[in-house]
């Protein structure tokens, strides 16, 4: 599969292999990761991926993706599907990137590229969640037409809701092409 290509990223879908380097802390010489990388995010996104696919089979598209800067290549987050569409072409997203690369707007593109893609292929919504102190996540996932739709006393949960996946039309979710 493709990365999916922003004006300053590269989404890059892992495999088992690079998952499992994810897990292990240990990159390949063909990795540039940036110092932070992995987090705990990327290792537990990793480890559903690699669970999944065990359980179920490869879920790509629909799986974890190291967020790559374009101009040096380094990886300095990922962002993930929580697994395939469910019944009702809906998905669950996640997404970190290490504190450095934190107030650039990385994380907002990243994630823009991702529900474009999402819509793309078929997924009629998207939810994600935040605690309730990460005013930034909050605020990247308001930036990207995910709307609050509930709350309890750990998590704050947002979700997007599209009628029509056939056709992109919001520019707010508009910028991922595959390479």
């Amino acid at each position: 599969m493709d990365d999916l290509v922003t004006a300053r990223l590269l989404l890059h879908p892992l495999n088992v292999s690079e998952a499992e380097r994810v897990l292990t802390g240990e990159p390949d010489g063909a990795a540039r990761w940036a110092p932070g990388y992995p987090a705990e995010g990327d290792a537990s996104a990793a480890r559903r991926f690699l669970a999944t696919c065990a359980n179920t089979g490869d879920p790509r598209p629909f799986g974890t993706y190291e967020i790559r800067r374009r101009e040096d290549g380094l990886t300095i987050g990922g962002v993930d599907f929580h697994g395939r569409p469910d019944e009702s072409g809906g998905v669950t997203i996640g997404y970190g990137l290490i504190p450095s690369a934190h107030g650039r707007g990385y994380a907002t593109e990243a994630l823009r590229a991702l529900l474009s893609f999402a819509r793309a292929h078929g997924v009629s919504s998207v939810e994600g969640d935040t605690d309730h102190d990460n005013l930034a996540s909050q605020h990247v996932m308001t930036a990207v037409g995910l709307r609050l739709v509930a709350e309890d006393e750990r998590l704050k949960y947002f979700k997007i809701t599209w009628k029509d996946t056939a056709e992109t039309t919001d520019p707010r979710t508009q910028g991922a092409q595959p390479a």
